[in-house]
């Protein structure tokens, strides 16, 4: 097999190993995570056809939601793929450099995904606590460029990663003990000093998880003091009402993360696969329900989707 062939720094491939301990049964949890990405593809590719084809739906928040649906297909699409072929066909082999590519697009995106769910609170700041401003503030250039700087914080972090794997030699063996190419589980396998390796992923997991949570729970701040002053209890509801898509989608990104991050700390001899499993959760679950939260909650958008059904039975 090409994974036990070494070059002078690093080997051929590696071999991923699924979810340890749980091996006799991939094929049965093969079933749930095939049936959660097809809902993810369906789901966010029905947004984004949704949104480019109502000229209405250009607006700042659809915006910002089809970079969302955008990055939730790219990463699952990034990992469930391999994933499943390690499940169904036990393809466990994965090429050294093509291990680099999906763990820089796994965890840059991830970073791009904090940034758009920031910039979709700045979003609704804006609509309720500035309103009449809302469309000199959030133009389209601006949108561009919240985009772009999303896209560049995001690369510029992750771009090392790869450069800092590449120079280890890795003589503890080539079997990844995770279900995809993620940071860490590499760098286990690396012989040498990781120290700097270990203090830069936990620094940008740390600096991005809690700079932007912190800037996302600021915004809600202002924009319930803003609804607390409105005059009636139904232009509140209304006013908050635009809100509940946005803190669904923040819930089912951040309460994995948080929740993978306690059991880190506070079950540290739990089962290796009690981890990989909630981490396969962090990047099933919001691609999966993130397009049914706006698909229920937003006006437009279910109109849009019971107009197509409506079309079908004519």
């Amino acid at each position: 097999m090409s994974a036990i062939n070494v070059t002078e720094t690093h080997p051929m491939a590696f071999l991923l190993v699924g979810i340890p301990g749980l091996e006799h049964l991939h094929i049965w949890i093969s079933i749930p995570f095939c049936f959660a990405y097809i809902l993810a593809l369906l789901g966010n590719c029905t947004l984004l056809f949704i949104i480019q084809a109502d000229s209405a739906l250009h607006e700042p928040m659809y915006l910002f939601l089809a970079m969302l649906a955008t990055i939730d297909l790219v990463l699952s699409s990034t990992t469930l793929p391999k994933m499943l072929a390690i499940f169904w066909l036990r393809n466990q082999e994965i090429s050294f450099h093509a291990c680099l590519i999906q763990m820089f697009f796994l965890h840059s995106f991830s970073i791009m995904e904090s940034a758009v769910l920031l910039a979709m609170a700045f979003d609704r700041y804006v609509a309720i606590c500035k309103p009449l401003h809302y469309t000199t503030i959030l133009t389209k250039p601006l949108i561009i460029k919240i985009g772009l700087a999303a896209v560049t914080r995001a690369v510029t972090l992750m771009t090392p990663l790869p450069f800092l794997l590449r120079r280890f030699h890795y003589c503890r063996g080539v079997m990844i003990a995770h279900c995809y190419c993620e940071h860490m589980a590499v760098v286990r396998l690396a012989c040498g000093d990781t120290r700097f390796n270990n203090i830069y992923g936990i620094a940008v997991a740390m600096f991005i998880v809690v700079l932007d949570l912190l800037f996302v729970i600021l915004s809600y701040i202002f924009i319930l003091r803003a609804v607390l002053q409105l005059a009636s209890q139904e232009a509140r509801y209304k006013a908050f009402g635009t809100c509940v898509s946005h803190i669904g989608a923040i819930l089912s990104t951040y309460t994995p993360v948080v929740i993978s991050s306690v059991m880190h700390r506070v079950a540290r001899r739990a089962a290796p696969h009690v981890h990989i499993l909630l981490a396969i959760f962090y990047l099933l679950f919001p691609p999966m329900i993130n397009p049914i939260i706006y698909g229920v909650k937003t006006r437009q958008i279910r109109d849009h989707v019971l107009s197509l059904f409506r079309r079908k039975d004519v």
